[in-house]
């Protein structure tokens, strides 16, 4: 089992669970899962997203980053 961290421009962790294809549309998708609590969705929510939009970067204050970084990747053996 892969566990792949992501960190949102906005600080918060993420775990990439799959990339997955839409059915209709043949797009890949990035399934992930919010490491943390929130208030207004339920704790540790899933979320998917465009695969492109995932890896695309944004501009915060004149300045452009990507929308998640890639953090680290840990491999669980016997899992």
């Amino acid at each position: 089992m892969n566990l792949w961290i992501y960190r949102h421009y906005k600080w918060k962790l993420y775990e990439v669970l799959y990339v997955a294809i839409h059915s209709e549309l043949l797009q890949e998708m990035v399934v992930y899962k919010a490491l943390y609590d929130h208030d207004l969705y339920w704790d540790n929510s899933i979320w998917v997203r465009p695969k492109d939009m995932f890896l695309e970067s944004v501009e915060i204050n004149w300045k452009s980053l990507p929308r998640f970084e890639y953090v680290w990747n840990k491999k669980y053996e016997n899992v």
